[in-house]
């Protein structure tokens, strides 16, 4: 058995142990699913390199609006965390990723990690949602309220709607 073999192991019995929902994609790769409160769900990869531990999580899609003021708070939130960063990719999209040395690959370091992603990616996605969406958050309101539909999700939003519009 190889050592990445046997990372695999670690990794797998961590989640299990965590019962977390996950997939075995490719040799040494996990799609995992982490549950949350506010994001219903972060989907973060965990995929073994000769080197190192990949992670990377989907957070939010590319805002539509007050990039600057997103990126700003992006990279003042990134000195807060821990073996993950806030980035974009090529679309514009917001990922957690960060690169673990394959010699502190542990339980211990899977739940420290995997639990800053999850209170990262879940805590701050208001704030990103906010930031990032407020003109689409306000018009996706009125269309609730003018057909009657629910505003059951987006009640965490109510503070971005004037008083009057609030119903």
């Amino acid at each position: 058995m190889s050592d990445l073999d046997g990372l695999a192991g670690v990794i797998a019995a961590a989640l299990d142990e965590r019962e977390l929902g996950y997939q075995r994609r490719a040799e040494g790769s996990f799609f995992v699913t982490l549950p949350g409160t506010k994001k219903l769900q972060t989907n973060c990869w965990l995929v073994l390199t000769p080197h190192a531990l990949l992670v990377e999580a989907f957070v939010c899609r590319r805002p539509d609006e007050n990039h600057e003021g997103v990126y700003r708070w992006l990279l003042q939130r990134n000195a807060r965390l821990y073996g993950v960063h806030y980035t974009l990719d090529d679309m514009g999209d917001i990922h957690l990723v960060g690169r673990i040395g394959l010699h502190a690959v542990d339980d211990d370091e899977l739940d420290r990690v995997l639990g800053q992603v999850l209170e990262a990616a879940d805590g701050d996605f208001n704030t990103l949602i906010e930031l990032g969406f407020a003109t689409s958050i306000r018009r996706e309101w009125a269309w609730r309220e003018s057909r009657g539909e629910s505003l059951a999700n987006l009640r965490a939003f109510a503070h971005l709607v004037s008083d009057s519009d609030v119903g």
